[in-house]
């Protein structure tokens, strides 16, 4: 297979302003399940000390009450992002007493769907809003799935490229629609080429049995590596498989990605389309609400995908209305494991090789995709999460049938040129280490985290719940022994305190009803 020809990025080196890629601003969000010593999902509620969920900038809540959501603001250099994510845990694990978070991405010990708390966000209208959502998601989801924690990706394109790439591509769109057409065509190549992510870095090749307690037909579809755990000898990443984040139900929702328009039409269209299973359920049922409505999806954000374009919404706005009104400001990559390996969940080498592979899709040509272009992208992306490493594995390209490997080489060699000129002016060349890393562990697949886990599993014969489990406590160790200076100390106490404080007011603030609110909230277009 040809490496993939990148026209723009040319057009820009020939003008001499490829330094223009560099700078791109880059955020984290980390998912963890606070765990109790033993592993189960920790029944407290979210520790006061480290702010109210609903209004923290940094520290709040996922799914459950349980599942903790760490979030950095975006730098320009990974290590920035790392360091602030690393300073996150040092604030948190001084907080949590004798609780854990859990290193894996696969939750362990569930005890049944009931053992699984939803998120409490406090009394107001917008809190209440986030918690029936949850509630909503449980029903139709089973509550397990909400329980699995992976790393969210943020990454925008340098503000100062974007003038330059439009006039060397003699557009004439006004700018914003220029960026937000360029992110979207970013966003499709991702999607084509995304498998890639869950070969290199997926690390949930096995799943403890006792995720399968609420759904316990899901576990005759795989192996058992032993009488405590569930895997499949070529799996690299279950989480973003049928099982985990690849929902059935959403299978025949048709969300374009050919532009802003068709993206935020189709999402409100699902948004406003009953859904027969869904109104079984009941909307509002002996006046309390089980789901926000009965339709397709709740709201944007239950559409899973791996990769979003996304706005940054005021409060209370709808997500697809800030991208109307304001067009893409950044691409969120959602297809990221927890690195098992990793004491905060990932290190620089995946920071800076996906900066570089997002770049890569910028600058590749981006044909609009159909229907069949999304099922083929579904069924790659499935077939990498079950048997990514399986030898002689093909994926489909253009109803070509292509060997992985080939086509992942090809992939990397075109990130080549832009890795070295996002190393041009660093010392130790990181991007072309980054992505000479990635290239060995296509030509031997033993080096993808998720071999590692099932032969550390092999060597400690031990199930994925106690590997886990260890890798945990030593995460943690390592964590509490580095003591985090005063200033962030200071700054995350500061922050959690005026948490409480704005929580409190948006409560005192509410002037209508949830009815009202909600009604409010529909309407807005």
């Amino acid at each position: 297979m040809d490496d993939y020809v990148l026209t723009h990025f040319l057009q820009l080196t020939d003008s001499g302003q490829q330094h223009l890629i560099r700078g791109g601003l880059k955020g984290i969000e980390k998912e963890s399940l606070r765990i109790t010593e033993k592993g189960v999902i920790a029944q407290t509620p979210h520790p006061h000390a480290l702010g109210a969920t609903l209004t923290h900038p940094h520290i709040t809540t996922d799914y459950s009450e349980s599942l903790l959501e760490f979030i950095t603001p975006p730098f320009a250099e990974i290590d920035d992002s790392l360091n602030f994510l690393h300073d996150i845990h040092q604030h948190v694990y001084a907080n949590l007493n004798d609780e854990f978070l859990l290193a894996s991405s696969m939750p362990c010990a569930i005890n049944g769907d009931e053992s699984i708390a939803l998120a409490n966000y406090g009394s107001s209208n917008v809190g209440q809003m986030k918690h029936i959502y949850r509630r909503g998601l449980g029903y139709r989801y089973g509550r397990s799935m909400q329980a699995i924690s992976g790393i969210h990706f943020n990454y925008s394109v340098p503000e100062t490229l974007w003038p330059v790439l439009q006039q060397l591509q003699n557009n004439k769109q006004p700018l914003e629609e220029f960026i937000s057409s360029s992110y979207f065509g970013m966003v499709r190549n991702f999607l084509r080429q995304g498998w890639l992510i869950l070969y290199l870095f997926g690390a949930s090749p096995a799943i403890c049995k006792s995720f399968f307690k609420s759904r316990p037909e899901l576990g005759d579809a795989f192996d058992e590596f032993d009488r405590y755990t569930f895997y499949h000898p070529y799996a690299t990443s279950l989480r973003m498989s049928d099982i985990g984040y690849k929902s059935t139900n959403q299978a025949n929702l048709e969300i374009s990605y050919n532009s802003l328009t068709e993206y935020t039409d189709s999402l409100g269209q699902a948004i406003e389309t009953p859904y027969p299973d869904y109104e079984k359920i009941g909307v509002k049922v002996d006046g309390e609400y089980r789901q926000l409505n009965s339709n397709a999806l709740q709201i944007e954000n239950e559409f899973y995908s791996i990769v979003r374009p996304k706005q940054i919404a005021n409060s209370g706005e709808k997500p697809t209305l800030a991208l109307k009104r304001r067009g893409v400001k950044y691409i969120e990559v959602r297809s990221l494991d927890l690195d098992l390996f990793n004491p905060i969940g990932i290190n620089q080498h995946t920071g800076r090789f996906l900066e570089a592979f997002l770049l890569t899709c910028l600058f590749q040509e981006s044909p609009y995709s159909y229907r069949q272009d999304q099922i083929t992208n579904n069924q790659n992306q499935l077939t990498v999460a079950h048997e990514g490493r399986k030898p002689g594995l093909t994926l489909i390209d253009n109803d070509q049938h292509i060997p992985l490997k080939d086509w992942a080489h090809s992939i990397l060699n075109s990130m080549s040129p832009i890795c070295h000129e996002l190393d041009s002016k660093l010392t130790g060349k990181p991007y072309q280490t980054a992505l000479n890393l990635q290239r060995q562990v296509v030509d031997n697949p033993d080096l993808a985290p998720s071999a590692k886990i099932l032969e550390g599993m092999r060597q400690t014969k031990q199930p994925f719940a106690r590997f886990a489990l260890d890798k945990t406590c030593e995460h943690a160790q390592t964590i509490k022994t580095q003591t985090l200076n005063q200033k962030a100390t200071e700054r995350f106490e500061q922050c959690a305190e005026h948490s409480h404080l704005q929580q409190i007011q948006i409560e005192k603030n509410d002037t209508v009803s949830f009815d009202t609110f909600l009604e409010n909230y529909f309407a807005q277009n």
